[in-house]
């Protein structure tokens, strides 16, 4: 099967998606984005690939009924107990990694006790796993960095109150070893994997076992059969650290203005909310920029400035938008200026001020400095596309509804909740014409 793929390096995460020869979307990968930009879009490009297959899976057990009503529930399952595969040879990885490190570590006479409470803490980490993906269960991350981090750091306080040893001493082996961990691409490992999660999945589902079979031989069949990567094209924040060449990258805003109207067909204003910038974008029918505008200088009123907010108020940055909505009035909040968001936000809360009121006017200071751009590049036009991180925000979505209807009038406001692979699907897209409408057949593999 031929696949054309679309890498976003974004300067917080790393998005990517496939898509086959009839341009349908077979899967969706992200990862958090780190130095090692290679890594990076290798991971996210892997994540779509695996998604892919179960796309795939889907298919192939949909045409042949044999799980029926049950289809849904057995691929959920299926895709949990394959995240806790990958989960956990990684965090046997981890302890191996640790394990060398402490070798070269100056602990002293404590280097041995060390040693023996790392083995009890991944232990711990090992016995607590699987709970970490049962149905259900709730995680503030899917990424591995911040899913062990978590576990670890709470685990070895307990630990190393228990063993008598310093806790700082297993915090400096972690830090040495995560990043060597995060930093390694498991592909070879994803077919192992898979069929490992296979049978823990016909176990959690009993009732499913008289049709292993009828279950087994599409699913091997769709793992077999090759996903050809026939074309990459990246774009992004970090488009310049991809490791292909510049024939195989395009521009941020050309990425974002066809991933929306590929979205959207009938999108003529784009507005992009990412991390780290924000891009206010006019498309004409066909999905071409027509003109374009940009935050300048700095970060403020982006992901970034929200990241900054949520740690100043020591909250997770999935908390915030939830919280905005509970304001019963809008705090006037005269900066979105991420060095002097800090103090603000305390000189509001001295005053008396309520933590929702106040994140309800930074949500506003935000979309005022996006309506900003937006009447830079040409207005808002009928359709309105939101694209970005952001656009997950409720708070964000609810202050950019009013202050549209405000400017603007009624306006058709599109929202996909995979908003945040809109450069990805533009990129993809440009790498399926490349091939389908313009005849080049060269791969950029990464």
């Amino acid at each position: 099967m031929r696949c054309f793929i679309g890498i976003d390096l974004g300067s917080t995460t790393t998005k990517a998606v496939v898509i086959d020869e009839h341009q349908n979307i077979l899967g969706r990968g992200i990862t958090n984005s780190r130095s090692n930009y290679d890594t990076a879009a290798a991971i996210a490009k892997q994540e779509a690939l695996v998604n892919g297959r179960f796309y795939l899976f889907r298919q192939a057990l949909s045409q042949t009924g044999a799980l029926r009503d049950s289809l849904d529930a057995f691929l959920a399952q299926l895709e949990r107990d394959f995240r806790l595969e990958q989960y956990l040879e990684q965090l046997a990885d981890l302890e191996a990694t640790c394990r060398r490190n402490v070798e070269t570590a100056r602990f002293g006479d404590s280097g041995p006790a060390v040693t023996v409470a790392l083995g009890e803490v991944f232990r711990r980490l090992a016995d607590e796993a699987a709970a970490l993906f049962a149905p259900g269960a709730r995680r503030k991350s899917d990424f591995f960095r911040d899913i062990a981090g978590s576990q670890y750091l709470a685990t070895g306080e307990a630990v190393a109150k228990e063993a008598g040893i310093r806790y700082d001493f297993l915090l400096n082996v972690f830090d040495r070893s995560i990043i060597e961990v995060e930093n390694r691409v498991y592909g070879d490992s994803v077919k192992r994997h898979l069929l490992a999660a296979l049978d823990r999945t016909f176990r959690a589902m009993p009732e499913t076992a008289d049709r292993s079979d009828q279950v087994r031989a599409p699913i091997k069949g769709m793992l077999d059969m090759e996903m050809e990567e026939t074309y990459v094209v990246g774009t992004g924040y970090g488009r310049a650290r991809l490791p292909f060449s510049k024939e195989h990258v395009r521009s941020e805003i050309l990425c974002h203005g066809l991933g929306a109207h590929v979205m959207y067909p009938g999108t003529a204003t784009v507005l992009d909310i990412g991390g780290q910038d924000t891009k206010a974008i006019q498309v004409d029918p066909h999905g071409i920029v027509e003109s374009f505008q940009m935050n300048d200088r700095c970060a403020a009123g982006c992901g970034r400035y929200l990241g900054y907010i949520a740690d100043e108020m020591n909250m997770g940055l999935h908390e915030l938008g939830p919280l905005a909505m509970k304001a019963t009035k809008t705090v006037r909040i005269n900066s979105t200026c991420t060095v002097f968001a800090g103090a603000e936000l305390r000189d509001r809360l001295s005053l008396g001020e309520k933590r929702e009121d106040i994140l309800a006017g930074l949500h506003r200071a935000i979309i005022l400095r996006a309506m900003s751009i937006l009447a830079r590049s040409g207005g808002v036009r009928n359709e309105f596309t939101f694209t970005g991180g952001v656009a997950k925000n409720e708070a964000a979505v609810k202050a950019l509804l009013a202050l549209i209807h405000e400017n603007y009038g009624d306006v058709t406001l599109n929202i996909n909740p995979d908003s945040i692979y809109t450069g990805a699907l533009g990129g993809a897209t440009f790498a399926w014409r490349a091939v389908v409408e313009e005849g080049k057949a060269i791969e950029a593999r990464v």
